[in-house]
């Protein structure tokens, strides 16, 4: 008598359930590739956005510093320095804002007023109250900048327009205030 194969029920038939056809090979296949390149985009999407932060950490270009009699005639107002990076300064005639920076490497001088000039830590420049530059390596005064009244009276300065001494500028209206 010829011995028989014994083949458990659970296990007749299984080779068909582990069959996949082509349509869900490529349905499975494409899942995948969709999740990889949602994943990469993701990731680049998170590295990109590191670049454009929410919130802007510059001072405002165009600003309001008071009315006309808060500033002394004579005197070199400092208060706005750390802020928005500008000197006021009134004289008998005008108003006029100065950039903060030396002409000669970018260096930010000091007001001293026992000498009434500018005396750039750097390097040695020094700037007359002015902002014209008459010792040192700087190689020009210092900038002035857009300064006008608003309808309230206040005092505004815009650091979008620069005027420079070379150029001829600082005899241009807006370079200063007529008080």
């Amino acid at each position: 008598m010829a011995k028989e194969k014994f083949i458990p029920k659970a296990s007749v038939g299984a080779e068909e359930n582990n069959d996949i056809s082509r349509g869900k090979f490529i349905s499975v296949l494409s899942l995948g590739w969709i999740a990889f390149v949602a994943g990469i985009g993701g990731f680049f999407t998170a590295i990109g956005r590191m670049f454009f932060p929410n919130v802007s950490f510059e001072p405002p270009m165009e600003f309001k510093i008071g009315y006309p009699e808060d500033f002394e005639i004579g005197k070199v107002d400092l208060r706005f320095k750390k802020q928005y990076n500008v000197w006021v300064v009134r004289d008998k005639e005008s108003i006029y804002a100065l950039s903060t920076v030396c002409t000669h490497l970018g260096c930010t001088p000091n007001w001293l007023d026992a000498e009434k000039k500018f005396k750039c830590p750097c390097h040695g420049s020094g700037f007359r109250s002015s902002g014209m530059n008459f010792e040192g390596p700087a190689p020009r005064p210092l900038e002035r900048y857009r300064i006008f009244m608003a309808n309230d009276g206040q005092i505004i300065v815009d650091k979008n327009k620069k005027f420079n001494y070379e150029k001829g500028e600082w005899t241009r209206p807006q370079s200063s205030l007529k008080v």
